[in-house]
C-alpha cells in the first residue's frame, strides 16, 4: 500500500493518541469516537507491519516503533501549521538554503540580514556555515559562498569580493611584532589551507619561518584564538572590521597577499528560482558589483 494511502486522520488519530496514551481523550480531542481513533490507528499499524502501542496494566504505552514515529509526525504537523500561519499572515512563501563559509557569514552578511528581511519578508532565509567544504547537491543548497579562485566544477560562480590576508593577533603580540622575522617568536595559528602562510611569508622575505601553530577548521575560530593571544592568524582583514577598529584585534604588517576571493556558487544544472535571483541581486548590490557587467563572472 503506498503512502498515499494513508490519509491524515489516520495521523493525526496516531499524533493525538501518542500524546494523551489513552485513545478516548484523543477522540475527545478530535471530536471522534474512541472507536474510530482505534480504527485509524490500527490502519496505520497494518501499513507499518508493527504494533505502535501496547495495553498495559497502567493504561497505553507506545511500542518502541511507536515511540520512533511519534516526535516525527508531531513535528510534521507542527511545520505545516506553522508554514500555513506565515501564509494567513503574509510572511514567507518561499525557501532559500545558502551555505556560507564562516567567516563571510559572521563578518559580512549577519550585520545586513535584517536588510534582506525587510526587502524580501517573503522568503525564509536558511544559513548553514560551513568550512569551505560544501557540497551543493548532497546538502541541497540553493547557493554555496566560498573563498577560493572560482575554480569549482559544473557551477556558476560569482565573484564578490577580494579578500586579501594578513597577519592578525591580539594588541599585545602585535608589541613584539617589528619585522616579519619576528613571526619566529610566535606561534602561527594555521588553516586548512597551508599554502596561504607561505604565500605571505614569501612575499614578506621572511620564507625561511616555518609555521607550526594549532591547525583550525575556520578563520573565525582561529581569529578568536589570536585575540585570546593563542597566536598569530592569517585571516581577511576586511572581515574583521569591528574587532580591529575596536582594539580587540590588530593587524601588526600592513602587507596584505591576495590568493582568493569569496564567490557565490551555484550548481549549473539548478534552475534558478525567483527566490534565488532575489537574494543574488540584493547581496551584489550589498557589494557595490554590477550585474549586467560581471567580470568576475566564471561558468565552469
Amino acid at each position: 500500500m503506498p503512502l498515499t494511502a494513508l490519509s491524515l486522520n489516520t495521523l493525526r488519530a496516531f499524533d493525538a493518541a501518542a500524546r494523551h496514551l489513552n485513545f478516548t481523550r484523543a477522540a475527545d480531542e478530535l471530536c471522534v469516537t474512541q472507536a474510530a481513533v482505534s480504527h485509524q490507528v490500527k490502519s496505520l499499524e497494518d501499513y507499518a507491519g508493527k504494533a505502535l502501542f501496547r495495553r498495559t496494566a497502567r493504561g497505553l504505552v507506545l511500542t518502541d516503533e511507536g515511540a520512533l514515529l511519534a516526535p516525527t509526525v508531531d513535528d510534521a504537523f507542527q511545520r505545516i501549521e506553522r508554514l500555513l500561519q506565515t501564509f494567513r499572515q503574509g510572511g514567507p512563501q518561499a525557501v532559500l538554503t545558502v551555505g556560507v563559509v564562516g567567516t563571510f557569514a559572521v563578518g559580512f552578511l549577519m550585520p545586513r540580514l535584517a536588510d534582506f528581511r525587510a526587502r524580501h519578508p517573503h522568503i525564509e532565509l536558511r544559513l548553514l556555515t560551513n568550512n569551505n567544504k560544501v557540497d551543493l547537491a548532497a546538502e541541497s543548497l540553493d547557493f554555496a559562498i566560498r573563498f577560493g579562485d572560482g575554480a569549482w566544477r559544473s557551477v556558476q560562480a560569482d565573484m564578490l569580493m577580494r579578500a586579501p590576508l594578513a597577519p592578525l593577533c591580539a594588541p599585545a603580540d602585535a608589541a613584539k611584532l617589528r619585522h616579519p622575522d619576528d613571526l619566529s617568536k610566535l606561534t602561527l595559528l594555521r588553516s586548512y589551507r597551508a599554502q596561504d602562510w607561505q604565500a605571505w611569508l614569501r612575499a614578506a622575505g621572511a620564507s625561511s619561518i616555518t609555521p607550526h601553530g594549532p591547525l583550525f577548521d575556520t578563520s573565525t575560530l582561529m581569529v578568536h584564538a589570536a585575540q585570546l593571544g593563542e597566536g598569530v592568524a592569517l585571516a581577511p582583514p576586511c572581515m574583521f572590521v569591528r574587532e580591529l577598529q575596536q582594539g580587540r584585534l590588530a593587524q601588526p604588517f600592513a602587507l596584505e597577499v591576495d590568493v582568493g576571493g569569496y564567490w557565490l556558487t551555484r550548481l549549473l544544472s539548478k534552475e534558478p528560482t525567483a527566490a534565488m535571483a532575489a537574494f543574488r541581486a540584493w547581496l551584489l548590490v550589498q557589494l557595490g558589483v554590477s550585474q549586467q557587467n560581471q567580470a568576475g563572472q566564471v561558468v565552469r
